[in-house]
């Protein structure tokens, strides 16, 4: 049989996600099409993939899965709808608000570890109507097949999330630390920032650019991770798609602050906070470990394979043991009006084939 996969996203951070997706549903022979709720990913196609340009076309096209890397996904589309994630569990809000947070809208949710695994499976037994299976995450599969890059000096990966409320770009006297830092010559420093970052901080960022600091506008962070030592970050998911490598990471007050990481919480202690991370003590180095197996135990670079493999054996065998999603008015009708369709046809029923 040939399956019709929809990859349903966004914002522009979701194609590094949906890359390695495609490339598997490609391998396989299926066809594969995208749709983009938002204007600002549609700039980049035709060359990553084929683009649906309206919602009107996608009920057309009558996906048997839809791989979202969103938030919400339209009720009134056919198919599997499947959550893959557009991040780590981050812990910058709450269970009910954050990761853990259960709209009404998907059928299976493909985990990242079992961090996010037991917590979903515990919902699960209470509603009913969606199905959880490990899988591990899509976006690192080709972390772990690009080779590490030779550096010359200490290298230092910088990252922020885009929360005013977390992020270290939001305190100058951190700016002015790293500025200093930079300009020692003793280490390179290569920046990436969140692609819904304040545009005025990101202007901080390109201006402090020099021989040995390098700003990079993208979402493909991947191989930047394989020439850094190290990573100086606050409290965003790419930490932990970072630490995978086993490498350390130094925080500026984590929300949630752990073994794993060198968490500090004024500009003093950020020198000295960085030379710990260049000669992590054997305590640390077994932290991270434990962390990572919790939180992506998948080092084969196959994630994607396991997506494709689960949604397609969910299709098949799953939709007697789910019971409908519940009615959710308000969010319906905000889904409608966020893309101008307006239909009483909805999917709250278990998936159709």
């Amino acid at each position: 049989m040939t399956y019709r996969f929809l990859i349903y996203i966004s914002h522009t951070y979701a194609l590094p996600i949906g890359l390695p997706l495609q490339e598997e549903i490609k391998r396989r022979n299926y066809e594969v099409k995208w749709f983009s709720e938002l204007d600002p990913p549609k700039s980049y196609f035709p060359e990553n993939g084929e683009l649906i340009n309206s919602i009107e076309e996608a009920i057309v096209y009558k996906p048997h899965i839809v791989l979202c890397i969103t938030d919400v996904v339209a009720d009134f589309l056919p198919g599997l709808k499947v959550q893959i994630f557009h991040g780590f569990l981050a812990n910058k809000h709450s269970d009910k608000k954050g990761h853990f947070r259960i709209r009404g809208l998907f059928d299976l949710y493909c985990t990242q570890g079992p961090s996010t695994t037991i917590p979903f499976k515990e919902i699960q037994q209470k509603k009913n109507h969606f199905l959880v299976r490990e899988t591990g995450w899509s976006k690192v599969d080709p972390l772990f097949k690009i080779e590490e890059k030779q550096r010359e000096k200490p290298t230092i990966l910088l990252s922020s999330t885009f929360s005013p409320k977390y992020s270290w770009l939001y305190h100058e006297e951190v700016i002015a630390e790293i500025k200093k830092l930079s300009k020692t010559g003793e280490f390179e420093f290569l920046a990436v920032l969140h692609p819904k970052m304040d545009k005025e901080k990101i202007e901080i960022v390109k201006k402090m650019q020099h021989e040995n600091f390098k700003y990079y506008d993208t979402t493909n962070i991947i191989p930047l991770f394989r020439q850094a030592d190290i990573m100086f970050s606050d409290t965003t998911s790419a930490i932990t798609e970072f630490i995978l490598q086993k490498k350390p990471v130094v925080t500026f007050r984590n929300n949630k602050p752990a073994n794993h990481l060198i968490d500090i919480s004024t500009p003093e202690e950020i020198e000295n906070a960085i030379r710990t991370a260049f000669s992590p003590s054997k305590k640390l180095l077994k932290d991270i470990e434990s962390y990572i197996y919790d939180t992506h135990p998948y080092f084969d670079g196959k994630s994607s394979e396991r997506v494709i493999s689960t949604c397609i054996d969910v299709l098949h065998t799953a939709k007697p043991t789910l019971t409908s999603k519940p009615l959710n008015l308000v969010r319906r009708y905000q889904l409608r009006k966020k893309l101008n369709y307006f239909t009483f046809k909805s999917y709250r029923k278990p998936f159709t084939r």
